[in-house]
C-alpha cells in the first residue's frame, strides 16, 4: 500500500506545484509525473481486492489541492444519463472515486466528501457526522472541478479533481501542513460490486469512520 519508502500506510504526501495549472487525467504530464502516490488494492474491511491495485496522487498550490486516481477495472457501473453541468447526488452508488478530507483535527467529526465518476460525473458534501447537514450535505458547493477518461483498452479509468483549499480550511498551507484524509472507490455492479479503500475503517457499510482516516502532508 506504499507509494514510496518514505511513507507509511498512514500517510500519504502531495508535492508542491510552483503555480496553478490547468486539470488533465495524464499520469505523464507535468502536474501529475513526479507526484508522490499512495496505492491499495484491499477493501474498507482490509481484504484482498485482486485486480484493483489503485493509484491515488497529489499536488498542491497555495489556493487549490489536486488529485487523481488511477482505477483498474473489470465493469464499469455507470449511470445510463450522465450530467456533468450539475451534481449528482448519490453517485456513490456507481463508478466512482472519493475522498474525505478535512483540516480540524479537535472536529474530526467534520470534514468534505468530493467525487468525481469514470465520466466526469460530481458531487460534493459537507459532512458533520455528530449533527448532520440537511440532505447529508449534499446541497453545499465548494466550487471545485474534475476531469475524467476511459481507457477502455487497459480497463482503467482516470479521476482528477481540483479542490480549492478554501473549501476546507482558511488556515495557509505551507509545507509540513497536515490534512486528515481517506481515499475510496467503488466498483462494479451488484452483486459483484467492490469498494477499495486507502486506510481500512473496518466496515463496508458505512466509509464515514474519521478515527480511521489518515493523514495527507504537504511538502515542497
Amino acid at each position: 500500500m506504499l507509494g514510496a519508502a518514505a511513507q507509511t500506510p498512514e500517510v500519504s504526501l502531495s508535492k508542491r506545484l510552483n503555480k496553478d495549472a490547468g486539470l488533465n487525467t495524464d499520469p505523464k504530464s507535468s502536474l501529475w509525473n513526479g507526484a508522490p502516490a499512495v496505492f491499495s488494492e484491499r477493501n474498507a474491511k482490509d481484504q484482498p481486492t485482486p485486480g484493483h491495485r489503485t493509484e491515488f496522487r497529489s499536488r498542491w498550490t497555495d489556493n487549490y489541492l489536486y488529485f487523481l486516481f488511477i482505477c483498474p477495472y473489470e465493469e464499469l457501473y455507470l449511470i445510463p444519463n450522465p450530467a456533468t453541468d450539475k451534481e449528482t447526488n448519490k453517485l456513490w452508488e456507481h463508478d466512482a472515486a472519493e475522498i474525505f478530507i478535512g483540516a480540524d483535527f479537535d472536529r474530526i467529526w467534520q470534514y468534505r466528501e468530493y467525487q468525481v465518476s469514470p465520466r466526469g460525473e460530481w458531487v460534493d458534501l459537507d459532512i458533520d457526522r455528530k449533527q448532520p447537514k440537511p440532505e447529508g450535505g449534499w446541497r453545499w458547493d465548494s466550487g471545485f472541478k474534475v476531469a475524467a477518461r476511459i481507457d477502455k483498452d487497459r480497463k482503467i479509468w482516470y479521476g482528477a479533481m481540483q479542490i480549492p483549499v478554501a473549501s476546507i480550511t482558511d488556515k495557509p498551507l505551507k509545507p509540513g501542513f497536515e490534512f486528515r484524509v481517506n481515499y475510496y472507490r467503488f466498483q462494479g455492479p451488484p452483486p459483484q460490486r467492490r469498494n477499495i479503500a486507502w486506510r481500512p475503517t473496518g466496515t463496508t457499510g458505512n466509509h464515514h469512520i474519521p478515527e480511521a482516516f489518515g493523514l495527507l502532508r504537504l511538502e515542497k
